[in-house]
This record gives structure tokens, sequence and C-alpha cells, in this order.
């Protein structure tokens, strides 16, 4: 099959949708000679900055020299961004390739693998196939019965920000979503935490106990901010100096996970000088988290979809634009906290731009407006991504910063529209 028809026999499978368990993609697996077997992993999860977390982590090591492969989603323009190496996509033809090889095996399957299944089928058997010296995966959904929780003992298991989200699935309070996280945890391994509540803390200090797994946990009081501004921040971590094009002190927490993990690569064979870990952070590219877009007007983008996020991107509005009147250019899904996530936004917020996020889980901008007008500020609402993007400028000046939120699948078309700008 060409690209195109790989790229609709993936999303055909979106029919299966998204089925817990790894008895699935175990068979496939076992069908297509067990790729993943005798890899370097480094298998990160979390609610909020496991993305953030896995491309600074894969920049530190192509930064060292080693081949790297990073396994993210979503996608912000194009499918073949969830498979990279040393920061460049899967080439069409190898996926489509791929694809043609692994949908004989899906097909054979009574029980069939889902579309993240035979996602990540694809995915390694392209690392094993390029001998990628090591591969950071982000888990897709909780953690214990991720498709990506296939692999053995990974070199290093990181657990990030933990907090409500998909409650449906992986339940309802942060300690039962802390269980389903610390799944990733494999006698083998060593653990890394991103520094948060004591009651999170011990479920993950318990799971590592009863499977004998060494706990490193990122210390935030030792970071400590040097500058900071639109176009990125310099910090210290243990009295070492970064910089990095991230903006937020959340940024600057999800680099000192970093910066433990890479003692942890270290003590487990990895080379990684301190230049690399400077020159890694420094170079990673991360899109669509905080990110300035334009200057004048001022206009940022976060894909932030949840109340964690939306704290911090209260935060950043407050502080990095203490004076400017704040237009939100909000669009959300259906499936997610909207009521949590705009109480906290509000506060950050003089007036509402409503758009529908790119998604069949997407709530209508008009139902968002009409939510919204209880915090009795201007609201309107746009036909699409782009017409909203429009809308927003136009209503900013000089006084103004404009900032787009609410979910990761706004982000690639509010971010095409800049190209003309």
């Amino acid at each position: 099959m060409d690209y195109k028809e790989a790229l609709a026999y993936i999303s055909g499978m979106e029919f299966f949708g998204s089925k817990p368990g790894l008895s699935r993609i175990g068979e496939l697996l076992e069908k297509l000679g067990d790729p993943q077997k005798g890899m370097r992993f480094i298998h990160i999860a979390g609610t909020n900055g496991k993305g953030s977390c896995a491309a600074m982590t894969a920049s530190v090591l192509k930064a060292a020299g080693y081949k790297t492969g990073l396994y993210t989603s979503p996608y912000l323009y194009r499918f073949n961004e969830r498979m990279q190496i040393n920061g460049k996509e899967i080439p069409d033809d190898t996926l489509a390739e791929l694809v043609t090889r692994v949908k004989p095996a899906a097909e054979a399957m009574a029980d069939h693998p889902t579309e993240f299944e035979l996602m990540t089928a694809v995915a390694l058997l392209w690392y094993r196939q390029e001998n990628c010296d090591a591969v950071v995966l982000e888990v897709g959904l909780g953690g214990r019965f991720d498709a990506t929780n296939i692999i053995d003992a990974p070199v290093a298991a990181c657990i990030m920000n933990i907090g409500l989200d998909h409650t449906a699935v992986l339940g309802d309070t942060v300690e039962q979503i802390a269980f389903e996280k610390a799944g990733i945890l494999k006698p083998g391994t060593e653990a890394v935490l991103f520094q948060q509540s004591e009651s999170v803390t011990q479920v993950v200090k318990q799971r590592c106990a009863e499977l004998g797994v060494p706990l490193h946990i990122a210390d935030f009081s030792e970071i400590h901010s040097e500058f900071d501004s639109l176009y990125g921040q310099s910090f210290t971590y243990k009295g070492e100096p970064y910089a990095l094009p991230l903006l937020g002190a959340h940024q600057l927490k999800n680099a000192a996970v970093v910066l433990e993990l890479a003692e942890v690569l270290r003590s487990r064979g990895f080379k990684i000088e301190q230049n690399a870990l400077e020159h890694g952070l420094y170079a990673v590219h991360w899109p669509g988290r905080f990110e300035l877009l334009s200057e004048e007007p001022l206009f940022v983008v976060d894909g932030g979809h949840n109340p964690q996020c939306a704290q911090t991107v209260r935060e950043n509005l407050l502080h990095y634009f203490p004076d400017k009147r704040r237009i939100l250019l909000l669009g959300i899904l259906r499936d997610k906290d909207y009521a949590g996530l705009t109480e906290i936004l509000d506060d950050a917020a003089d007036e509402y731009i409503c758009i529908t996020p790119a998604s069949p889980r997407a709530l209508p901008a008009e139902e968002l407006a009409v939510f919204l007008r209880r915090y009795q500020k201007p609201v309107s609402v746009c036909e699409s991504i782009r017409d909203g993007v429009s809308r927003a400028l136009d209503r900013a000046d000089g006084d103004s910063v404009v900032c787009a939120v609410g979910s990761l699948y706004s982000v690639g078309e509010i971010r095409a529209c800049f190209e003309k700008y």
C-alpha cells in the first residue's frame, strides 16, 4: 500500500476504540518477531509534562551522540510526527512499507488490535530496523495496560506530574491514577519521579519497594531561575547552569526531572557529558506548549486541556503579561473537564473567542460559548479555527495578548495560520 492507503488503514482502526490490555499488542508483536526485545527504552508516563520530558530526554541523548527514537502522541500537523529518530519523522514510504508488513499480522488476529496498538507496532519495527541506540517511549494512556508497556524493563521509567484526567478509565482520584501510571515500573529498571503531592509519592514509593526498583525524585528546591523572557529562560539545577527555549516555570520542573533521569542513565552505562546535557536542553523543540507565535500582536498557543494544565497557563499569562488585556481563543473536547478548566482560566481572561477543535470528540463552539457566558465577559463564536485566529488578531491591539488554549487538536491549524503573518 502507498502512504495515503497506510494512513487510511491506521485511521480505520479507530473503529476498534481504545481497549486497555496487553494481550493484543503482545500477540501482534510476537507475529512480527518481537522487535521490542533487546532494545533500550526510557519509558515516560504522567498526566502532564510527559511529552515535554520525552522531547527533552531525546534531545539530550541525541546531543550525547546516541541514535535516539522518540514516540509521542498526538501529532500537530502530520501523523509521522509521532515517530522520530534524532528529530526526523518517519519517511512516508517507510511508514507505508511497515504498515503493509503489519496489516496481515493484525488481520490474522481474532481480537483485532486498536489504532494505537497498530501504531505502536509500526514504531517499534522502525526503531528496530534502524538500530536505535535508545528509544524514548511516551505512554499513550495510563501506563499499566498501555500498549507501550509491552516492553521488558526499561533502562529508566519516569513518572511525571499526575492529575485528574481520563478518570473514566484510570480512576477518579490522583492516587488511583498514580497506581495506573506506576504500572510501567518493572524489576530491573530505575524510577524517576516528578516531585508532587505526598499521597501520589507514597503510591509510587510503595510500588518501587514491592518491585525492588530504586526511586529518584527531582528536587525542585534546587531550581533557581536566572533569566526569564518570552524567548527562553536560563536556570541552575544543583548548581549547574542550563538554558531552555521552552517557557514557564513548569518547564524548569520538567527539565529538572530530565536532569535526574540523565544521572540514572549515566549510572546505567550511557555516556552523557555535561555539555550534552546543556546542548540537549537548549536545542529541544516541542511546539504548542505556551509557544509565542507572534509579537505584534502578542499571540501564544498552548495545548493545555485539563485543570492542571489550565493552572499552568493561568500562571504563565499572569507572569509574562501582567498588564495586558488577555483574549482567550478557546476550544475544548467534550470529554474533558471544561468546567474545571475554564474556572481556573477565567481569572486570567478578559474576553473569550470560541472555536471547535479538529476532533470528533470536540465540544461545539456554540455550546462552549453558552457555558462561558456565566463569567459575564465578552464571548464570541467562530465557525472555523482559522476564523477564530483572524477574529482574535482583529480584537488584539498593543495592550493585548491572545492565548489559544484548550486542546492539542487545535494547535497545528492555529500554528499554520501564522505562516502568512
